[in-house]
């Protein structure tokens, strides 16, 4: 079974200008995910879909397949991403007569996600027959909607009506799409949906260390200070 790695990686971002080579502990952000990729065992193919010259420098310096570049006018900041793969998919099997059954979504701004993750992801939407799987993360209780308050002239009152729900025990299980790091589709159903997440959505759980969501400069220097923990505690477990 042929199953694709899309790497998503355009030039412009408001966040963060070219946030792709964004620079996080000594390292281009793109470069984890190109990390994550290569390491997982489910990928057939791994392609980066970008309109930065640079970015595919560099991913084919490391070995990434850029077999075209994405056109301008799905560059933008409000470019739907399932026409993003939709477009990798037309051009691969156009271009390559190449045809994958499943495309694995992965995005360079959850630097964090390791191959397990993106391996985890393929396995479960093959054992449920999910039409998509998607990495999520537990909602804190604290901030599930049971919890959560409007102010309406001055005064606070519960979002939902109703007996308020106090205890944490009593309150549902919230999952949070986290990025998300990993999202693995069937690709027949990528190019008939009319959204990613309209059919038989199975949940892949992360954990929340893993999880990190690049999108302004402050999450980057939070997840820069958390790479170089994660190194520094690697080094006095191997010394």
């Amino acid at each position: 079974m042929e199953i694709l790695g899309l790497i998503p990686a355009r030039l412009n971002s408001k966040g963060i200008p070219r946030k792709s080579l964004a620079p996080l502990a000594g390292r281009p952000l793109v470069e984890y995910t190109f990390d994550a990729a290569r390491a997982a065992q489910t990928l057939s193919r791994i392609v980066v879909s970008t309109d930065d010259p640079d970015v595919a420098a560099l991913a084919r310096a490391q070995g990434i397949d850029v077999p075209f570049m994405r056109p301008p006018a799905l560059a933008d900041d409000d470019t739907p991403m399932l026409a993003v793969i939709r477009h990798a998919i037309g051009w691969l099997r156009q271009a390559q007569s190449y045809e994958s059954a499943v495309i694995v979504l992965l995005q360079p701004t959850s630097p964090l996600r390791r191959a397990s993750d993106v391996d985890d992801a393929v396995r479960r939407l093959l054992d449920t027959g999910a039409d998509v799987t998607v990495s999520v993360v537990d909602v804190p209780h604290q901030f599930a909607p049971e919890s959560l308050m409007v102010e309406e002239s001055g005064w606070l009152t519960p979002l939902r009506p109703g007996n308020p729900v106090l205890r944490r025990q009593d309150k549902p299980r919230y999952l949070a799409r986290n990025g998300p790091a990993v999202l693995a589709a069937r690709t027949a159903y990528v190019e008939s949906c009319a959204h990613l997440y309209e059919g038989r959505v199975a949940g892949q759980p992360m954990d929340r260390r893993h999880s990190a969501d690049i999108d302004g400069p402050d999450d980057l220097l939070e997840v820069n200070d958390a790479i170089i923990r994660m190194r520094q505690g690697d080094a006095a477990r191997r010394g």
